[in-house]
């Protein structure tokens, strides 16, 4: 029989921090259907998120995935995505952000390779009982070497050094080497959309994640949807929640931000790289979402990218969302 993640709420491990080129960060934690986030975000590290309740559905770049507990989506940086959680009980989760530094602590093709499944097609993953006891165990395994001091785990934090941040560490790449060996084991289905407007909303929404460096008008989009344009403009804001245009805009915004915080490149080149006309409908679009420039947002969120320096609580490393 399976032996479950061990749980205990608001319990966290962390080594090192964003200003680190290496860092983990674990979070045990709940969230409720009010705090669904009301668009997709991104993060400038890998994140690893597991279900611990009965259900829930991960957005993906516009489509949405069910998931059951102890499924594993897998994230890499820059990846845009969202968590919804079913009303009623707040949902149980585990969310493991990590980075790791860019010469790869000098073995670059071995971690490539620990880190493709981040980067396959599928990025949920869902392991018969065999493979799913091997990966359970080695998480248990790492919270019980940060917490073996620890009679009360429920809200405590656990900052690791020393000989055990090594021990978590090498723990933690024997667990991507298995998720790396079980690739070929997962058994994870989508289950399909059975309303077809639905379903075309959604591959419009996608579409939109995967093009938005180009020009869109919504007759094209219509005709890649195969609907009229005004159908197509109604259906999507009852989906989805957000005109065409403001969709458009937020993904456009959101990859503007990550290469902000993540790149040295100029505003202006970064404009025209997402998909904006001109930098001046950029920066007025970008106001109207973030409620300060590219180059304000830029210098406040400095310490949200992979390589920039920050600082918030010590529950919270510096750059880490605890929103999915």
């Amino acid at each position: 029989m399976i032996q479950p993640i061990q749980y205990n709420e608001k319990q966290f491990i962390i080594i090192n921090d964003m200003t680190h080129s290496l860092f983990y960060f674990f979070d045990f934690d709940e969230r409720a259907s009010q705090v669904n986030m009301e668009f997709e975000h991104f993060h400038s590290y890998y994140e690893i998120h597991i279900l611990l309740s009965p259900n829930a559905i991960h957005f993906l770049e516009g489509v949405p995935y069910p998931i059951e507990s102890h499924d594993f989506v897998l994230l890499p940086p820059s990846l845009l995505h969202k968590s919804c959680y079913p009303e009623k009980e707040p949902s149980k989760r585990l969310i493991i952000t990590f980075m790791y530094p860019e010469n790869a602590l000098g073995f670059r093709d071995s971690y490539n390779d620990l880190l493709s499944p981040f980067y396959s097609d599928t990025r949920i993953y869902r392991f018969p009982e065999k493979q799913l006891g091997i990966l359970t165990d080695l998480i248990n395994q790492m919270v019980n070497l940060a917490f073996q001091d620890q009679p009360e785990r429920a809200f405590s934090t656990q900052e690791l050094s020393g000989t055990k941040e090594l021990v978590l560490h090498s723990l933690f790449i024997r667990f991507l080497y298995c998720l790396n060996q079980f690739q070929d084991s997962n058994i994870y289905e989508k289950n399909e959309i059975t309303d077809k407007v639905t379903e075309r909303i959604y591959s419009v929404s996608n579409y939109i994640h995967t093009h938005y460096r180009e020009d869109m008008t919504l007759d094209e989009l219509a005709r890649e949807s195969y609907m009229s344009p005004y159908y197509l403009s109604h259906q999507f804001k009852r989906i989805t929640g957000y005109t065409l245009t403001q969709y458009i805009q937020w993904v456009r915004v959101r990859n503007c931000q990550f290469l902000l915080l993540n790149t040295a490149e100029k505003v202006t080149d970064i404009a025209l790289e997402c998909g904006f006309s001109s930098f001046s409908h950029f920066n007025r679009v970008f106001r109207k979402f973030c409620n300060e420039s590219p180059s304000e947002y830029r210098k406040n969120h400095a310490g949200e990218g992979q390589h920039v320096s920050g600082s918030k609580s010590p529950a919270t490393p510096p750059g880490i969302s605890t929103d999915s």
